[in-house]
């Protein structure tokens, strides 16, 4: 069987990026088609990808490439319109969110197309998105004349759905935004996540941890305000982008750390000692680093907004907080202190998110969309 995988593009690594390498795992000889590749900007992550066959498409030729990926989303459509795999037997698309759409990508009439949705694109349909386009004027400029061509994008972002025979959410609030957006059912397989049982005796110290891609959405502002306001020790790991590490810097006290980009292995030790791991993301469709701490004994104090409130269960293997502001989460914290979350419990929850269970999930899906000739687009 000819399979080929899609994917919006290749500049950074997470959520979506372990998603589509588990996917790899298990056709480790399809080709991965998208919009540009850009190794260097993967930081020590680069390594595992440095093998697969990845094909960027004509964007890839362009100067300066990386910095034309936010307005191409413009002419998304017509960069995977290019891609042609009607010869392959199985296209899996990725889709991050970010361009409307790598379902565009040309099949055939025999093809079997799925789609794995880790979100609509977020800037059509009004979520947070990590470019503070209100925060300049000409930005806000830009973005009233922009809702323009929004309306048509979100027209061909409505065209593109309909053509994966099955669609695939990473959470039930991605297949809610699915069945809103695109009026079409989805099934619900949870990301894959990694299950270090290496690290399942390390003793707790006394700081949380706080991370992942810094953007906006992720409001670690909350954190480190909250952080501030108690005088408690906060590590916040994770890369830059679009300069929000530098705002957070500023706002920080003398017991916040920044740790920068780091491997796996030294993401899960810092997760393993943590106290607990806070998550104030605003309307994540998912959130794997939650599930992560989980899986190494660490309870989760998290906004309850999005798909976090799937994976986290209250009072057993972590706290919410009701309110995306400074004295919500600090009422969480001083709750967390006084609770005993035990580590087995966590571990053992986070086990239902496992990497074996992705696999056979994606697995046994395939093999339904091939004995089942009725599907159709």
């Amino acid at each position: 069987m000819k399979v080929a995988l899609v994917h919006d593009y290749l500049k950074e690594y997470g959520g979506a990026e372990r998603v589509l390498e588990a996917l790899h795992e298990i056709w480790p000889k399809a080709p991965i088609f998208t919009a540009i590749y850009s190794p260097n900007f993967l930081g020590p992550h680069r390594e595992r990808i440095k093998k697969w066959d990845i094909r960027p498409s004509f964007l890839q030729r362009f100067p300066f490439k990386e910095k034309l990926l936010s307005p191409s989303r413009f002419i998304a459509p017509w960069i995977f319109k290019s891609i042609d795999l009607s010869k392959y037997d199985l296209v899996v698309v990725s889709e991050a969110g970010t361009y409307v759409s790598p379902n565009f990508v040309k099949t055939g009439r025999k093809t079997k197309h799925l789609c794995y949705y880790h979100a609509p694109p977020r800037f059509l349909y009004g979520y947070p998105t990590a470019a503070p386009w209100r925060s300049i004027w000409w930005r806000r400029i830009l973005f009233f004349f922009g809702q323009i061509p929004i309306h048509f994008l979100r027209l061909l972002d409505f065209e593109a759905s309909q053509r994966p025979q099955i669609a695939v959410a990473n959470s039930y609030e991605t297949k809610a935004r699915i069945e809103k957006f695109y009026r079409r059912k989805a099934k619900v397989i949870y990301p894959p996540v990694d299950i270090p049982e290496r690290f399942h005796e390390t003793k707790k110290e006394n700081f949380y941890l706080a991370g992942g891609r810094l953007a906006r959405p992720k409001r670690v502002d909350l954190a480190i305000k909250a952080a501030n306001k108690l005088k408690i020790s906060l590590k916040i790991f994770g890369r830059d982008f679009q300069n929000y590490a530098s705002e957070l810097k500023k706002m920080s006290g003398k017991t916040i750390e920044f740790l920068g980009e780091i491997t796996d292995e030294e993401k899960f030790k810092l997760m393993a000692k943590a106290k607990a791991y806070i998550f104030p993301a605003e309307s994540e469709e998912f959130g794997i680093t939650p599930v992560e701490a989980m899986a190494v004994g660490t309870p989760v104090i998290a906004l309850r907004s999005g798909g976090v409130v799937e994976s986290v269960i209250e009072g057993k293997t972590g706290v919410f907080f009701k309110e995306a502001t400074v004295g919500s989460l600090v009422e969480a914290i001083k709750k967390f202190e006084k609770m005993e979350i035990k580590s087995v419990v966590c571990v053992s929850h986070a086990r239902r998110f496992s990497k074996e269970r992705f696999v056979s999930e994606i697995k046994d899906l395939v093999n339904l969309m091939f004995k089942n000739k009725n599907i159709r687009r």
